[in-house]
């Protein structure tokens, strides 16, 4: 089958395994990604070319980047007309301008259409974008979803097509591992690691929850750390935070690491933590982060915010969300407890291993694809 996939995400290259593994099970794939994108209050990201085997990958003109749902692509017209394709994944919400434009493009040329929604906050859009919704649901052969809320969402707004839950990216199992560590073996986790240290990867922005890290470090043993691995509004703030406490010293804030150098910044950390707080306009839709440290054998505890608790379900630890006190007491208890650190890292790795690699992720796209086209395939 012939398959185009249009979706910003992939200028990140470590995004891009999914795409091989899509090829490799015999489709005919041609990524369709912008040059690069510019993530409001964060930064630009310019288009990474890291797994580009099997596939193509093309670099398409991009119109108000940074404008999540009204960005375009104005030669996706012509792009299609010459591609051809039987399927259009169309990785964006169903109420953005560039999924009207992009399926309005993709059935003018016979495609199949599908979208991708995330948003796991119910809100009624005004017009147009409740008018870019209506034609997604109307015209789309199948709705994919990023968690349940989004799919649950989506139901309420009208959609009555078929829908599948499916995270938008898994992770590379080799890539993302430490080889120095013996899987399921306690005696390879460091029975007391001194300094202990507590990562955090993402974005510095309010939602995340990473003034609350900061809090819960004051009141911790001496020999917790807190490395900060980012870039966002709250770099200086986070900072003054940590110097008012009287923590300066056990604080490093390091920036952004591209989307194939996690894995060595995972290697540093005795435990990840992703602490974020539900807004009125945001919540948790996923948390890739947490996946790739179960994938690098890095323990994780989480907040209870959106789709966090479903993604670590038993392979990690949870707290209330905004709870300082109960953050700073799962970590102390983590840093104590050697067991209970090994014991992580196994379900952490079988969790991803059954769940969250790039060809599992891979698998259930394509069967939403043949599924699209008619076709009783299963991809084994």
């Amino acid at each position: 089958m012939r398959v185009v996939i249009l979706s910003k995400a992939l200028v990140a290259g470590a995004y891009q395994r999914k795409l091989e593994e899509i090829a490799r099970l015999g489709v005919d794939l041609t990524a369709l990604v912008p040059p690069s994108w510019r993530e409001p209050r964060v930064g630009e990201q310019r288009l990474e070319r890291r797994f580009t085997a099997g596939y193509r990958l093309e670099a398409l003109p991009l119109a108000l980047n940074g404008r999540h749902h009204l960005h375009f692509y104005p030669a996706i017209g012509s792009a299609l007309r010459r591609l051809r394709p039987a399927v259009l994944h169309i990785d964006e919400e169903s109420f953005n301008l560039a999924t009207f434009l992009a399926m309005r493009a993709g059935l003018a040329v016979g495609a199949r259409c599908c979208f991708y929604n995330w948003a796991n906050i119910d809100r009624r859009y005004p017009p147009p974008f409740s008018l870019f919704e209506r034609h997604s649901f109307r015209h789309a052969a199948h709705a994919i979803a990023g968690n349940q809320e989004a799919a649950a969402i989506i139901r309420r707004h009208g959609y009555r097509g078929p829908v599948t839950v499916i995270p938008q990216f898994g992770v590379d199992p080799e890539l993302f591992s430490l080889k120095d560590k013996t899987w399921g073996d306690s005696t390879a986790i460091p029975p007391n690691p001194n300094p202990f240290v507590v990562g955090y990867l993402g974005r510095l922005v309010p939602e995340k929850g990473v003034l609350d890290l900061v809090a819960a470090l004051s009141g911790m043993p001496d020999h917790v750390r807190l490395r900060m691995i980012g870039d966002g509004m709250l770099r200086p703030q986070i900072a003054a935070r940590a110097a008012a406490l009287g923590i300066g010293d056990r604080v490093e804030l390091r920036p952004a690491v591209g989307s194939t150098e996690v894995p060595v910044a995972m290697a540093g950390l005795d435990l990840l933590v992703l602490p974020s707080r539900t807004t009125a306009n945001w919540k948790e839709q996923f948390g890739r982060v947490l996946i790739e440290a179960m994938s690098c054998g890095v323990p994780v505890l989480g907040s209870s915010s959106g789709e966090i608790p479903h993604v670590i379900a038993a392979a990690g630890m949870t707290f209330p969300e905004g709870d300082v006190a109960a953050l700073r007491q799962a970590i102390i208890r983590v840093a104590a407890d050697h067991a209970l650190r090994a014991d992580l890292v196994r379900r952490g790795r079988a969790r991803v291993l059954a769940e969250f690699t790039q060809a599992a992720v891979a698998r259930r796209h394509v069967e939403v694809y043949a599924a699209m086209l008619g076709r009783e395939v299963s991809v084994i």
